[in-house]
């Protein structure tokens, strides 16, 4: 470690105790969003805001149920040099004459909720109103899956993702890439045009992978380059040893840009924001997985695995804004649950518990506060029962994206969430007996009472729990 970095650590642990005084007089809650693609942090982060504002659909948020909450407002996003979370429009997006799904998130984003409450309790008549501040970060899920990296060298990484991409279910997936690989010297001098192609072409595998419904692909900037698109940090790809690395060889230069990938991209994302999260909510889209097949959930299962040995859970004390906070209490959540009926959600969150059975144990073993449900952030569809060839059918009926209503019963999950990832973690390529269908629901045409928010399953109860305490 050079003098710069001893530097730069002092100065960060001074920061850091100017924000932990600050915090004993106005209380900060930091709650990180995360997801994988298409799990819904945007609708999520835009419908929590929605709903602390306007508060009439949180009846299991205590505070509001009991009237505490006395105002709610936006401020400036805490961090300057972080971009804010654009509310108003996705906001605008889900709640037009023609509504339509926002944009997913492309880049880190901050937004500051400030919520002034009356106090609670036997001595609430003899203390004032109170400030806690809720400040939500949101990233894109992508960003994620970088973070094991940083416990993988490029040797591990390689054979690792090598092996992943010749296995039977991404054989046809990395045909192209692993084709043009078997064609390159990996022992020869270094040159950019192979650099560059071999980087390419391994940027296409990882795209085809998310597009089949796989979850574990990184880097995960290689996805959204954002500005670094075309830099040697984002120019290299798993290659197979060599027998004798040597300096000069485009196994040691990929081996170089790889380490200044995680020095330069992944560790200041974990230092400068996913460190400083006290409470962390865990978006999953199971159902999409459940539809894509045994691989694909078994593919979503090892993807969260890895991501969330990365948490530090833990309970935090008045000396963690100086030595790190810890993650108090996490939140998964199988998302998109207005696709199911409501007697299917049991099914759906024991599937989630399941799935992510080993991270929640250790979470729960260092003291965090874990809990799953199965939610949705913005309710796209309403409850119908059909008959269908004799036999009655719960369905639920919303617009497809299309502009065409549709009454859907996607199939039914099975009680015992083993009866899926058993099959899943043997290797199996469909389901047996089974079909789980899915549909893309647009969002609904909303008509608002005065003081509501948007329509949700659980959001309240997914608040309480998050940060109900705090308030």
């Amino acid at each position: 470690m050079g003098i710069g970095d001893i530097a730069d650590q002092i100065a960060r642990v001074f920061d850091d105790t100017q924000a932990s005084a600050r915090e004993m007089m106005q209380p900060v809650i930091r709650l990180g969003v995360t997801g994988l693609s298409r799990s819904g942090k945007t609708v999520f982060i835009t419908s929590l805001i929605a709903n602390l504002l306007d508060r009439g659909r949180m009846p299991q948020l205590q505070p509001a149920a009991e009237g505490r909450i006395i105002a709610a407002f936006l401020q400036p996003q805490p961090d300057d040099t972080v971009p804010r979370f654009d509310y108003e429009t996705h906001l605008a997006a889900l709640t037009g004459k023609t509504p339509h799904w926002p944009t997913s998130t492309r880049s880190i984003s901050q937004l500051r909720l400030s919520l002034r409450l009356r106090p609670a309790g036997m001595l609430a008549s003899m203390r004032g109103d109170k400030t806690v501040h809720l400040d939500i970060v949101d990233y894109p899920g992508e960003w994620l899956l970088d973070l094991p990296l940083l416990n993988q060298s490029y040797g591990e990484w390689s054979d690792k993702t090598l092996q992943q991409a010749r296995s039977p279910s991404r054989a046809s997936l990395a045909e192209g890439w692993l084709a043009q690989l078997e064609g390159s010297d990996i022992s020869a001098i270094h040159d950019e045009p192979t650099a560059q192609n071999l980087a390419k072409s391994f940027t296409q595998y990882l795209h085809k992978s998310r597009e089949a419904g796989f979850s574990a692909f990184a880097p995960g900037r290689f996805l959204l380059p954002g500005d670094l698109q075309g830099s040697p940090a984002l120019t290299f790809a798993p290659l197979p040893k060599p027998e004798k690395p040597r300096h000069g060889m485009l196994y040691t230069e990929f081996q170089r840009r790889y380490e200044a990938y995680k020095k330069r991209v992944v560790k200041p994302f974990f230092r400068d924001h996913f460190a400083k999260i006290d409470r962390q909510i865990i978006l999953v889209d199971a159902l999409s997985a459940i539809h894509a097949g045994p691989q694909a959930v078994d593919d979503l299962r090892g993807a969260m695995a890895d991501v969330l040995t990365c948490f530090r859970p833990g309970k935090n004390h008045w000396l963690s804004g100086i030595m790190g906070k810890k993650v108090e209490k996490i939140l998964f959540t199988a998302t998109k649950a207005d696709h199911l009926h409501h007697s299917q959600h049991p099914q759906l969150t024991a599937i989630l518990e399941a799935l992510l059975r080993d991270v929640k144990d250790r979470a729960d073993f260092h003291g965090a506060n874990t809990q799953a449900m199965s939610i949705a952030a913005l309710r796209a569809t309403v409850e119908q029962r059909v008959t269908h060839q004799g036999e009655a059918l719960d369905c639920v009926r919303g617009l497809c994206v299309d502009g065409k209503e549709v009454a859907m019963h996607p199939g039914d999950l099975p009680d015992d969430p083993a009866h899926l990832l058993t099959p899943a973690r043997q290797g199996a390529t469909s389901w047996v007996n089974a079909e789980f269908d899915t549909v893309q629901f647009a969002p609904p045409i909303l008509t608002r009472k005065r003081d509501d928010g948007l329509p949700h399953i659980r959001l309240d109860k997914a608040a309480q729990f998050l940060f109900g305490d705090k308030l």
